[in-house]
């Protein structure tokens, strides 16, 4: 299983790891002394319709979050790694169904204690609802890039934003590793396998990227990823991104 951190490098500095926040390391404190679940690839840790009576904290792995549609298709509406809480913003059932990628290894607490410990902590309260705020403002994040942006441009916005939440390399080129598969990041974009494939292959002849192996992808030429995903103007320099995220992989 892939380790939750960038593979150290010899032209690397890392990014801040993830959970360095006054932000995170409260809400980590919550979570601190619960025991671990594990679960292998494939396995679910809550479906769809189930009573959303637990929030949760990933240690390690990858989870990918799905719905169904009527007609049977699956619509990936996001991935969590390790530090990333998981279910706060679900109320009575779980909205989405979470799947294990890789091997898991989280912690979990009741939403029944969660309120316990809230009640007349204004602090805990408002960075619960910080984080609310936070996968809002993702999934609004996401309706315009299925809704205005190409393909070329979805997969640039997809790397970019995947960098941005690893302990990656501050220095060129920045190194992530990808643990879904295609169809996955098919599904996430609203794209064909067939067209993710093309994309990456054409990203990689203009030299943006390389892709090594199966599982890691680098990206040489972040800024102009950064203006085909359309975020030179919205995102803050490269250098100053302190939002760090757990490496995916890149399988064939």
């Amino acid at each position: 299983m892939y380790t939750s951190h960038l593979l150290p490098s010899a032209s690397s500095a890392t990014f801040p790891a993830f959970g360095l926040s006054s932000e995170a390391l409260t809400l980590e404190s919550l979570f601190a002394s619960l025991p671990v679940d594990k679960f292998a690839a494939g396995e679910g840790v809550f479906w769809e319709g189930d009573a959303a009576s637990d929030i949760f904290q990933i240690a390690e792995g990858c989870l990918r979050l799905y719905r169904i549609l009527p007609d049977g298709r699956r619509a990936i509406i996001g991935f969590r790694f390790a530090g990333e809480m998981l279910g706060l913003s679900c109320e009575g059932t779980y909205c989405y169904t979470a799947e294990a990628v890789t091997p898991i290894r989280l912690r979990r607490l009741s939403r029944a204690r969660l309120r316990a410990m809230s009640e007349g902590d204004g602090q805990l309260q408002s960075l619960l609802l910080a984080k609310v705020f936070e996968e809002i403002r993702a999934a609004q994040q996401h309706i315009v890039v299925l809704g205005q942006l190409g393909a070329e441009e979805r997969a640039a916005h997809f790397l970019v934003s995947a960098a941005r939440r690893t302990g990656a390399d501050r220095k060129r080129p920045v190194v992530i590793e990808l643990p879904m598969t295609r169809q996955d990041i098919a599904d996430y974009l609203g794209l064909t396998i067939e067209t993710v494939c093309r994309v990456m292959s054409k990203l990689k002849r203009d030299g943006l990227v390389t892709l090594e192996g199966r599982h890691r992808v680098i990206l040489v030429r972040v800024a102009d990823l950064q203006q085909l995903a359309g975020e030179l103007d919205s995102a803050e320099p490269w250098e100053r991104q302190a939002s760090p995220w757990c490496p995916p992989q890149w399988p064939h």
